[in-house]
């Protein structure tokens, strides 16, 4: 293994500067940082801390999100453990149940570890740049939208999928369309999706009915659309997410209603079990593996090669499924 006196000869630094960056102990500049973590990457060296637990001889970075049983994060919780096994990291996991309160408490678990680096997937980016540690090791974002704090990100357009998936409603018919959604407080992706729904149903003319807000924990087995159906009468409704399409098309049933024939219903995810209902839903699919691994290697490079923070925008497809039908325009 390098030592930290071969590091700073390459690094042009003192041994101190060098144990200040990799124990994130002390005042030294951000070029300055990028220089020794770059040298460090070069010499192939990894601190090993010896106040960690016995066993784990390994470095390993944190990972929070807001639920590890949603099958989105689960996937690109996947991917970012596969990266990380292939460059012989750990992955220590905390989640924040969709609450803002227990962010900072779950990042400060993870500090406790003393983890490489962290990819957040926060309720709000703006309000966690001041609520969460000040100090914080290299930091990429998975699914949120950058920032002056954390420039490093990974998402996908989440206004434009909204857009695309509501113009999909509008080219079969559909004028009256809800926005069914998580809390905006709890997803700023549902807030974005939100937005490209009032995006689309403006650049066609149409009335914007305001977002019905459920809880992303306990909304989706209970959910209640009875007074919604009877003040908007919509022939077509949007999830800000699969699981909670499926709920709506629950809901939808304990009204007397079927999906597509009486009520279209799409959602965002592309999750496995919206392809094994009937009809399978119709739903704008993301790359949930895919983005967790590019978040893991957005990561290591920035934490092992100096690499600046980037935001890297990942693809997204329109799954036509059955569960929206075209409607007479008076329908």
């Amino acid at each position: 293994m390098s030592t930290l006196e071969e590091i700073a000869s390459r690094a042009g630094c003192s041994m101190a500067t060098v144990s200040r960056v990799l124990n994130r102990s002390g005042p030294v500049s951000e070029g300055m940082v990028r220089r020794v973590r770059k040298a460090a990457s070069d010499l192939c060296y990894h601190k090993l801390d010896r106040n960690l637990p016995a066993g784990r001889r390994r470095p390993a970075i944190g990972v929070l999100i807001p639920s590890i049983t949603n099958p989105v994060f689960a996937a690109s919780l996947a991917g970012i453990q596969n990266r990380m096994r292939v460059s012989g990291y750990g992955v220590l996991i905390a989640q924040s149940d969709y609450d803002p309160s227990r962010e900072a408490d779950a990042v400060d678990y993870l500090l406790a570890e003393k983890p490489s680096g962290l990819i957040l997937t926060v309720c709000d980016p703006m309000k966690s740049q001041s609520t969460l540690p000040a100090t914080l090791p290299p930091t990429v974002l998975l699914n949120n939208l950058p920032n002056a704090r954390f420039p490093a990100a990974v998402t996908i357009d989440n206004r434009l999928a909204g857009r695309d998936v509501t113009l999909h409603m509008v080219e079969h018919g559909h004028s009256r369309i809800l926005f069914v959604s998580g809390s905006f407080a709890s997803s700023d992706r549902a807030r974005l999706r939100y937005a490209g729904y009032r995006d689309a149903m403006e650049a066609a003319g149409l009335p914007m009915l305001d977002a019905l807000q459920v809880s992303f924990t306990t909304g989706y087995d209970d959910l209640d659309l009875t007074q919604a159906m009877s003040l908007h009468r919509p022939t077509a409704i949007i999830a800000s997410n699969d699981l909670l399409a499926l709920g709506v098309i629950a809901a939808l049933r304990r009204e007397g209603l079927s999906v597509p024939e009486h009520v279209s219903v799409a959602g965002f995810d592309g999750i496995a079990i919206g392809r094994l209902v009937h009809p399978p839903l119709t739903t704008i699919e993301t790359t949930d593996a895919s983005m967790g691994a590019t978040a893991a290697s957005l990561l290591l490079d920035i934490a092992e090669n100096a690499a600046a923070p980037r935001h890297l925008t990942l693809g997204y497809k329109l799954n036509v499924g059955g569960t929206v039908r075209r409607i007479d325009q008076a329908g």
